[in-house]
């Protein structure tokens, strides 16, 4: 307990003692002593005790010590506190989510070091705060704890998180704005020192918030201090480079190529046409089963979205998987979204079931062995396609350089036909903000279908 009820006595000599100086004070009901070698020594502590009385602090009655050496004495490092954030966050996160806030973790910890004395290097100190000190796992009794209290970690990673555990600020230092605006602009650079997408930023951001509001939830700080921080991400545009976004003409030669691949080529055929026709995400489509699936015979077909099985490493989920198992991006975990499927995709999909059925789950796509569908695989078939549909000029360039390009495009010629934006944005399982911060160039190419439409109506129809 915190009192001003202090009284700091005179030093006394005990003859014949190793330490034979006294200095004692009480504070509130307990008596406190300490001995010194020297009798200037005694007096230079007397004389910090009584400056802290000068200066209003309260002592604390347990140990004696003024609140500010308290303080100090009590509060955790950086380190500490961060690896306490993921023992707290680890039980309730997704996968994809602990990796994340490994990585920012990983990411920040190093600009908070108090020295670079003895540093590691870096690649081996970012593989031991991302791989070994930011990820957790159970022990045999079931109990949660970190990595490297589990399972012996290499040399070089054991002698890395020695030094770091030693060497980062206390919380209250961190908090000073100069501190946390050097760790902002560590997380607006990649590690090859180029700007990093907005989308990244914001994340990383986030997370730094959230250890910096756990620390006042601890009470370790009175508030949150980033929002005192005068600081803005380096400008990025994040718009698609729509120069390198396939038309539909590319897009059906890039499927028909993947066909003619192999005959794993064949089976993925749909997978990517998912990925144009109904601008599904991969870990959608991972997870799609024959029950989400409506297909007649002819016309348009619908999709009902449930679930994502996101790739992640099996060192994130609890159950040693390399992917987890959730609901949909950014939604309720029993929320779905619902997709009209074009006639194109509803016969490749129906064609696609009855050539090589479903897993014993349902799932549509699977591996030959019947697990979740690698990326390493279908990007692997993905760039022979490009090879042999594209020609070596357009090879050489970005066009749908990678899967997630067939995305890009399916969106875009939504767009383009005319459907409302917020429609487009539902289908896509976008936000409206994500959409037009993404697409916004071709949202703006629609305003004189849009000025047309605003002319006619007030000419009277």
């Amino acid at each position: 307990m915190l009192t001003y009820d202090v009284d700091i006595w005179s030093i006394r000599q005990r003859k014949g003692r190793p330490k034979p100086f006294q200095l004692r004070w009480r504070v509130g009901e307990r008596a406190h002593s300490r001995s010194f070698t020297l009798k200037p020594q005694a007096e230079g502590r007397q004389s910090e005790l009584l400056a802290a009385l000068r200066n209003r602090e309260q002592f604390d009655e347990e140990t004696g010590l003024p609140a500010s050496e308290l303080e100090a004495l009590t509060t955790p490092s950086w380190y500490e506190h961060a690896t306490a954030y993921v023992l707290m966050k680890w039980p309730n996160a997704a996968a994809k989510h602990r990796a994340s806030i490994a990585e920012t973790l990983a990411t920040i910890t190093p600009v908070f070091a108090s020295t670079q004395r003895g540093a590691p290097k870096p690649p081996v100190l970012r593989k031991a705060l991302y791989g070994w000190a930011f990820r957790a796992v159970r022990d045999e009794e079931g109990t949660l704890r970190l990595r490297h209290q589990v399972e012996e970690p290499p040399a070089d990673v054991a002698a890395a998180l020695a030094w770091i555990a030693e060497h980062t600020y206390k919380m209250t230092e961190v908090a000073r704005s100069d501190r946390l605006r050097a760790a902002l602009d560590a997380i607006s650079r990649r590690l090859d020192g180029k700007p990093a997408a907005d989308n990244t930023v914001n994340r990383k951001r986030m997370v730094l918030s959230n250890v910096l509001r756990y620390a006042v939830e601890r009470t370790i700080l009175p508030a949150n201090p980033l929002g005192g921080v005068d600081w803005a991400a380096p400008v990025k545009d994040d718009e698609v480079d729509f120069r390198y976004v396939p038309n539909p003409e590319q897009v059906t030669a890039l499927i028909s190529a993947v066909r003619q691949i192999s005959g794993r080529g064949e089976h993925l055929a749909a997978f990517f046409g998912c990925l144009y026709y109904a601008a599904m995400r991969p870990s959608e489509i991972a997870a799609l089963r024959d029950v989400d699936c409506t297909l007649p015979d002819s016309g348009w077909g619908e999709l009902v979205l449930a679930a994502s099985r996101p790739e992640v490493g099996s060192g994130w989920t609890d159950d040693g998987k390399s992917y987890d198992e959730r609901g949909l991006k950014r939604r309720a975990r029993k929320a779905t979204r619902p997709v009209p499927i074009p006639p194109v995709l509803t016969t490749m999909l129906r064609e696609h079931k009855e050539r090589y059925g479903v897993a014993d789950d349902g799932r549509l796509f699977r591996a030959v062995e019947g697990g979740r569908i690698t990326s390493t695989e279908y990007c692997a078939l993905w760039d022979a396609a490009r090879l042999k549909a594209l020609s070596a000029k357009e090879a050489k360039t970005l066009l749908a350089d990678v899967p997630y390009s067939l995305r890009h495009a399916g969106v875009s010629l939504w767009i383009n036909s005319g459907v409302d934006p917020v429609e487009v944005a539902r289908r896509a399982g976008h936000s409206l903000t994500v959409l037009f911060r993404f697409y916004a160039k071709i949202l703006r190419g629609q305003q004189d279908k849009a000025n047309a439409l605003i002319e006619q109506g007030l000419n009277g129809g």
